[in-house]
């Protein structure tokens, strides 16, 4: 495991001597920008491992995304290799189909200190809900950021982080999402509290999404990038483009159902994506995920 490798993976050529919050931002943004947030391992037939160095081969030598467990992973090590104070934290992920947050623990991230302000640093949750910047620590303040606005509520020492969403201008409307969806003005993310965690602790979960027939990750395929100006996204065939803060205050969201001809050409053309394995396409969830 080569930090120099890492950074020529993601393109980062900037300085990392200092640790500040714009080296950390940038190397952040570099990161979730070149590292999709996918799951694709499970639908070609190849394990999810919770293992630091089989995730390292597989994002930074085989070019290949991850989830939560493996983006933050990689991205602990790379922040504790600099200097950085880091501690993981996990959180238990909000599901508004069923209005509730998961039972157990379901998604790693970071907390990260910088002249002894706390920060929330997740490379790993993807889609609309990525974060761009690193999250200061308090709570009841909107912390605006080019996805949107962003916020962290905290009662009785847990944290909850929601968004703030904007309209979206769909020129496809027959594709768009379920109306309640559509009609979302804040959307809750996740619940979390500052008790350090292990990555140890995150073994049962690491397996049960994705062997359980109702995960989310087992009942769809997906991949999703941020890029300069929004985020592109796989989910099973529906291929989608939105440009944040298009016009007027709104989302641009574009979509397309791929042919299964043209899915591996996707994948490489658009997330830079190349499978050792063929993929199986699967999106038979109800479940949404913009």
């Amino acid at each position: 495991m080569d930090i120099k490798e890492y950074f020529a993976r993601i393109s980062y050529q900037g300085s990392y001597d200092k640790l500040d919050l714009a080296t950390l931002t940038d190397i952040f943004q570099h990161h979730i920008r070149a590292v999709p947030f996918e799951n694709l391992s499970i639908h070609c037939g190849e394990k999810i491992e919770l293992d630091l160095e089989a995730t390292y081969n597989k994002i930074v030598r085989k070019k290949r995304g991850g989830w939560c467990m493996e983006n933050n992973h990689l991205l602990s090590w790379v922040l504790k290799t600099l200097g950085y104070d880091v501690t993981l934290l996990g959180s238990r992920v909000y599901v508004p189909e069923y209005e509730a947050y998961a039972d157990e623990l379901d998604h790693l991230l970071l907390k990260v200190v910088l002249d002894n302000k706390p920060y929330i640093v997740d490379a790993g949750f993807g889609m609309v809900y990525q974060l761009w910047e690193p999250m200061e620590l308090i709570a009841g303040t909107e912390q605006l950021q080019t996805p949107g606005i962003f916020r962290l509520l905290e009662e009785n020492g847990i944290w909850y982080l929601e968004k703030v969403k904007r309209k979206q201008l769909v020129p496809n409307q027959s594709l768009s999402a379920p109306y309640n969806v559509d009609k979302e003005v804040c959307r809750q993310i996740y619940l979390f509290t500052l008790q350090p965690r292990d990555i140890e602790e995150f073994r049962d979960s690491n397996t049960h999404l994705q062997t359980a027939p109702n995960s989310l990750f087992v009942t769809k395929s997906f991949c999703s990038l941020q890029t300069t100006d929004g985020v592109r996204a796989l989910v099973g065939w529906k291929f989608t483009e939105i440009k944040y803060n298009y016009k007027d205050n709104m989302d641009l969201v574009e979509i397309r159902i791929l042919a299964d001809e043209e899915i591996e050409k996707t994948l490489k053309d658009k997330f830079n994506v190349t499978l050792d394995k063929k993929l199986v396409p699967t999106n038979t969830s109800r479940l949404f995920m913009f």
